[in-house]
């Protein structure tokens, strides 16, 4: 929104009126409209292919919407309303955009509530196939975070000049820069910042925590977030007996673990690798090498390459424990090499990961398509 709205361009945004916030405000970034969302069409999302529910209760929105306001373009953010899109472009003329955050079909293949039986009868993963590829053969523009996601959408046979990357890079101007730290000798501190599930591979990292206590490289792990897997997670911390080595945050804003990111030695985004992670990336890595921690990622397409070419950190095969423990003990053993990832990765964000290179990119997009 800032961005667009400071090239001089109107911007409205409809989403879900969570609390008591007001259903019609006016920011300094733009208009935002609200509304309620009951507890049905939020559940029934996940089958909205089958069901118009969800449907239904966008469409209503956005006619109404369009009723007050005449708009040269519709932004629709990730795949399940890309439908929405397509109809308002039909009926109002409007341009449609499609920005796909992630790869949706693999996403739901793997999440938790579409696997049991009620969520596989309502949410297949040939019918997001299907659909996906409808609506990026619909849409006027897709917009993707990395070049791996480009490469995929292009190879459903989507035109290369439709498909822009324009990534989640960080807003260096909104981001409280912590104080880092000297290295302390005497233990290696690792952080991990975010969701807590399955596919975030936090189980590796614990079993990685513990052969790392049988190696007597003393070590602590800050762990930080929420998630369907947490009680898993301290349940294998038992199981294991690091309970000395790894502190359970629970979810936590930044302002109240600032000084775990002052204190941190390495950073971590351990994800599992799949169809899904290999076509998007966090915007966590970004605040890691601003903020000047050393970073260790799994073997995820995106996690590599930009770890790779910005010198910031290293990679190891997510299911791999005994590869990520070597790493951490080495880094542990020759602390001079932290020093080298420190330097590069803040200036790769300085020069080309920060979001006035990519706000720029989409002020200029959607220049383009006037």
């Amino acid at each position: 929104m800032k961005a667009l709205t400071d090239a001089g361009n109107d911007v409205h945004v409809a989403c879900v009126q969570k609390g008591g916030e007001p259903l019609n405000e006016k920011t300094i970034y733009g208009m935002v409209h609200r509304k309620p969302m009951s507890k049905f069409i939020y559940k029934s999302s996940v089958g909205v292919l089958k069901f118009p529910f969800y449907f239904n209760y966008w469409r209503r929105f956005v006619d109404d919407l369009f009723a007050q306001e005449h708009f040269d373009a519709i932004h629709i953010c990730d795949l399940p309303l890309a439908k929405i899109g397509y109809e308002a472009k039909i009926k109002y003329g409007t341009i449609f955009v499609l920005d796909l955050f992630e790869n949706w079909p693999v996403l739901l293949q793997l999440s938790t509530h579409t696997n049991t039986l009620l969520g596989k009868i309502l949410s297949t993963y040939n019918q997001w196939v299907r659909y996906e590829k409808e609506m990026c053969e619909l849409a006027d523009r897709v917009i993707v975070v990395v070049e791996e996601a480009k490469t995929r959408i292009e190879a459903l046979g989507i035109p290369p000049y439709k498909v822009v990357v324009i990534s989640n890079t960080l807003d260096i101007g909104q981001f409280d820069v912590p104080q880092r730290k000297a290295f302390n000798a005497s233990v290696i501190r690792m952080l991990y910042v975010g969701g807590i599930n399955y596919h975030r591979g936090i189980q590796y990292v614990i079993k990685a925590i513990s052969i790392l206590k049988e190696k007597n490289v003393p070590v602590h792990f800050d762990l930080v977030g929420g998630g369907s897997y947490v009680e898993n997670i301290k349940s294998l911390i038992a199981e294991l007996q690091v309970q000395d080595n790894v502190t359970v945050h629970g979810y936590k804003p930044y302002t109240q673990i600032r000084d775990l990111y002052e204190s941190a030695n390495i950073a971590l985004i351990p994800h599992v690798k799949s169809g899904h992670t290999d076509n998007t990336i966090p915007n966590k890595i970004f605040q890691y090498m601003y903020a000047e921690i050393p970073t260790i990622v799994s073997n995820c397409n995106p996690l590599v390459r930009i770890i790779n070419e910005t010198r910031s950190g290293l990679s190891y095969h997510y299911d791999q424990p005994e590869e990520l423990a070597a790493i951490v003990a080495d880094l542990y053993e020759h602390p001079e090499k932290l020093d080298e990832y420190i330097k590069h990765g803040r200036q790769a964000v300085i020069d080309k990961y920060n979001w006035k290179v990519d706000g720029r990119k989409l002020v200029e997009f959607y220049a383009g398509l006037s």
